[in-house]
């Protein structure tokens, strides 16, 4: 590739965003539009723009930075970027984040905003849906505008490209099947027999995970060598080799030797029939068939639509168990390797594969299935014009050899001094010629939220800019159930219905959609030894329709109750940490609308603290019907190890944050704010640095009492010599006086008598002088005395202010002894049913 000549990361002029700035005016040259250059010394933000070139990404970025330090807001930015210069994207979203490229509002109106307001969050700040949307409109088109960004760039976002979520293994957005994957590969067996055998090992590294083979040794395991044998001896011949062909040759492999031994030798029948049982679990289970559905994984197509329009394909993964993840994320990197070579060489960035959060994925010494395709990308991905961008909040368990093959750096406020020692270590392995590790420890330090370093290796010197505001709106991490309206609003079409579930307490959705009355009946019987509830019916039929945003039309008439089945678990939590003067309670719960056949995420289902005294032991109408009892909520054994799966997801979800302040060895829980914690430090440091001042006022009290003593000393000195100097003066005047008197009279009196009194009177001023001298010298040592007094106590409050300022956060886990399950069991939740012209429909009637 052809070296560049033209400056890459560049810096121009623009009015102030604070100003009136004309979006009309903002012309980024073909070039990402990032943020604008910040001044870490003056924590100001100057007016220059900085632009990123897009061919830079070949040679791969990497985001590191904090929950909460803008590092999403960043990546949604260069993806926004990326999408205005037709650069098709394919998005890994283990979390939902980057689901919110989708939410962009050229018209910026609060009806745009409504549907995706959080309501709790919109009532904790005394407002309802409507008034929180207004004000996140009003919000986001100011921001917008402050950074020269008008209605026009959004609308040209919108229009850039196709934009779409997909759910593997799930219908809730578009599903992808993964048949595609077991294909054989285009390539010739002949002329890419060693990229093929790649493929090969990390797609029977997925599959074997994704049945429970984890740390598996392509060398050592015999049931990796199987797979992988079996998967050449089909690919190489260009035969495809699907899910149910693989089950039944590892029952019966079309090969009778596996090196030098004989096949049964080396993985007896028995063995091998227990493997294709566990293969078959998978294939067999109803929840597997969506991975066998949908859009194939052909990367193609992900990229471009028929007509050449680029696309922007979000894969949401929340939903999927870490086994999952695994497997679909080395599918991708294979199948995206594949298409790669295929493509003809390129100095321009063709396409970007980005990854938010790598943690896991790419670490520094265990192997993962997803590690050698990751590898693969980033040294050899550069040729083809496709890029990465990977993104994470660890910076600690990332293998950096790795990523010295990145060339940009996006480096953000970090968590502790521990992630930035590792990250220096790590960028000092990637650009050792021109890196000086203090300052970049310096700057790194002094990072704020949303104020970035960027080592660009095309550039010379390091960026500081501060991110531009985000066109599309950042909700926040949403969930399944959403995933059909987000569809929707990106498409004009709607994607496959997702299944009812309670979303967590930070998801923005829309109501709760109506269960199925089709199922209606009498009540179940609940499983021996399960716990059984009833939330009640607190809200009257009007109420709950209020709250589930619908209105009533005239003809609407309750005909009575329904309750659907859920399973309800909650744990107090206790975190005790002496050492951090530590004793905090807190809450977690779930409550599951739909419990999936497999791979539960309590997360995905978290729920608000109920009160647990308001839940009920019966139904309060004796004449209601119930939805069925099915799957794992009917299997009581189920609902033990669920019981248990829960327990261990509450310990490990009810981490929290100490603030701390080890140079003052202040301590204080989550339920302080950062001001409140900080007004604590101001106290103790204060109390400190009284008792130094004491200390250094006792050290100078010695000095400055003697310096007085000799200014005392002399002041009474001086006294006394100009009383004897006044005496002598007049005694020399008067012995002067007589001798011209006597001459006049007649008589003579020695000139001697005369000079001596004249001499002692001279010598009686001299002695005044000294004693003035003296005296003023005193004076000003005391002077400078009192000034380096003053010094020494501005310093020692200088340095006590500053220690005041050092505020960390510590994770705090609690111990396994203090997770108490209070609740787990189903809970029954109550719905009005209504009649609305002829059809029966349930509006939710708990709060």
């Amino acid at each position: 590739m052809a070296k560049k000549a033209t400056k890459k990361t560049a810096t121009k002029k623009q009015t102030p965003a604070k100003a009136e700035t004309k979006p009309e005016a903002l012309n980024t040259k073909g070039k990402f539009y990032l943020g604008k250059v910040h001044d870490l010394k003056q924590n100001q933000t100057t007016d220059e723009l900085v632009l990123y070139d897009p061919a830079d990404l070949t040679t791969h970025g990497v985001v590191f930075g904090m929950t909460g330090s803008g590092k999403t807001g960043l990546c949604i930015s260069i993806l926004e970027e990326a999408a205005l210069q037709g650069i098709p994207a394919l998005m890994i979203d283990p979390k939902g984040d980057i689901t919110n490229l989708l939410l962009h509002f050229p018209k910026l109106q609060p009806a745009d905003f409504e549907p995706w307001i959080n309501a709790d969050e919109a009532q904790r700040a005394g407002k309802d849906v409507r008034e929180a949307a207004s004000a996140t409109a009003e919000l986001w088109s100011k921001g917008l505008a402050d950074w020269g960004i008008g209605p026009e760039r959004i609308q040209a976002l919108a229009d850039a490209a196709e934009f779409a979520v997909y759910t593997p293994g799930s219908d809730a957005g578009y599903p992808v099947s993964i048949l595609a994957s077991l294909q054989a590969p285009q390539e010739s067996w002949d002329e890419h027999r060693e990229a093929i055998r790649e493929r090969i090992a990390s797609t029977a590294t997925a599959i074997l995970g994704l049945v429970g083979f984890n740390d598996v040794d392509p060398v050592k395991s015999r049931e990796h060598i199987l797979l992988a044998n079996l998967f050449e001896q089909a690919w190489s011949a260009g035969k495809d080799l699907g899910l149910g062909d693989l089950i039944r040759q590892v029952q019966n492999p079309p090969i009778s030797k596996l090196g030098v031994l004989e096949l049964d030798q080396f993985f007896p029948a028995k063995d091998r029939g227990a493997l294709a049982l566990r293969l078959n679990n998978i294939l067999a289970a109803p929840s597997f068939q969506s991975w066998l559905e949908g859009t194939p994984l052909e990367i193609e197509k992900l990229l471009f639509t028929a007509g050449g329009k680029p696309r922007h394909s979000v894969f949401l993964l929340s939903h999927l168990s870490d086994a999952e993840r695994m497997f679909f994320i080395t599918l991708l990197y294979s199948a995206v390797e594949t298409w790669m070579r295929n493509q003809r060489g390129t100095g321009s960035l063709r396409a970007l594969v980005y990854f938010d959060e790598i943690h896991g994925y790419l670490p520094p010494v265990k192997e993962p299935p997803s590690k050698a395709p990751m590898l693969r990308m980033l040294k050899q991905a550069r040729a083809f014009g496709v890029g990465q961008l990977l993104a994470t909040q660890n910076p600690v368990d990332v293998d950096y050899k790795a990523l010295s093959n990145a060339g940009s750096w996006f480096i953000g406020k970090l968590q502790t001094d521990r992630d930035k020692e590792r990250l220096l270590d790590g960028l000092e392995g990637a650009a050792p010629g021109a890196f000086k590790r203090s300052d970049y420890d310096k700057q790194i330090s002094a990072l704020d939220k949303r104020v970035f370093l960027l080592h660009n290796v095309h550039e010379k010197q390091p960026v500081i800019f501060y991110t531009r505001w985000a066109m599309n709106y950042l909700a926040g991490p949403l969930t399944r159930s959403q995933i059909p309206a987000l569809n929707k609003l990106a498409t004009g079409a709607a994607a496959p219905a997702a299944k009812p579930g309670k979303p967590s307490s930070s998801a923005k959705e829309e109501p709760q959609m109506t269960p199925d009355t089709g199922a209606l009946g009498h009540r179940p019987i609940v499983p021996t030894g399960v716990q059984e509830l009833f939330m009640p019916a607190a809200l009257g039929l009007e109420a709950a329709a209020q709250a589930s945003r619908r209105s009533l039309p005239a003809d609407a008439k309750r005909i009575g109750l329904a309750y659907h089945p859920a399973l309800l678990a909650q744990a107090q939590v206790r975190i005790l940490q002496r050492k951090y003067n530590l004793d905090f309670e807190t809450y977690k719960a779930s409550l599951v609308t739909d419990l999936p056949a497999r791979g539960l995420r309590w997360e995905d289902f978290e729920h608000e603290p109920v009160n647990e005294r308001s839940l009920e032991g019966r139904p309060q109408d004796d004449e209601a019907l119930y939805g069925e009892l099915s799957g794992k909520m009917a299997d009581g054994a189920q609902l033990k190890l669920l019981e248990r799966d829960f327990t261990d997801w509450a310990y490990r979800a009810s981490e929290v944050q100490v603030w701390a302040n080890e140079d003052l060895k202040v301590y204080a829980g989550p339920e302080l704010t950062r001001e409140e914690f900080a007004a604590l430090c101001a106290q103790e440091a204060q109390a400190k640095s009284n008792l130094e001042v004491e200390k250094a006022k006792q050290k100078f009290e010695t000095q400055i009492k003697n310096l007085q003593k000799k200014l005392e000393k002399e002041r009474r000195d001086l006294s006394q010599d100009e009383q004897k100097a006044n005496q002598r003066n007049i005694e020399a005047m008067g012995t002067h006086l007589e001798n011209v008197i006597g001459l006049f009279a007649g008589r003579s009196r020695r000139l001697t008598t005369s000079l001596t009194k004249h001499r002692m009177s001279s010598e009686a001023k001299a002695r005044v002088e000294d004693s003035k001298a003296t005296i003023t010298s005193l004076e000003k040592e005391m002077e400078a005395m009192g000034d380096e007094v003053q010094q020494v106590l501005d310093a020692i409050d200088a340095r006590w202010d500053a220690v005041a300022e050092k505020i960390t956060q510590i994770p705090v886990a609690p111990a396994r002894k203090d997770i108490y399950v209070s609740t787990f069991g189903v809970v029954w939740l109550p719905y009005h049913r209504v009649s609305v012209g002829g059809r029966e429909v349930e509006i939710p009637a708990y709060e």
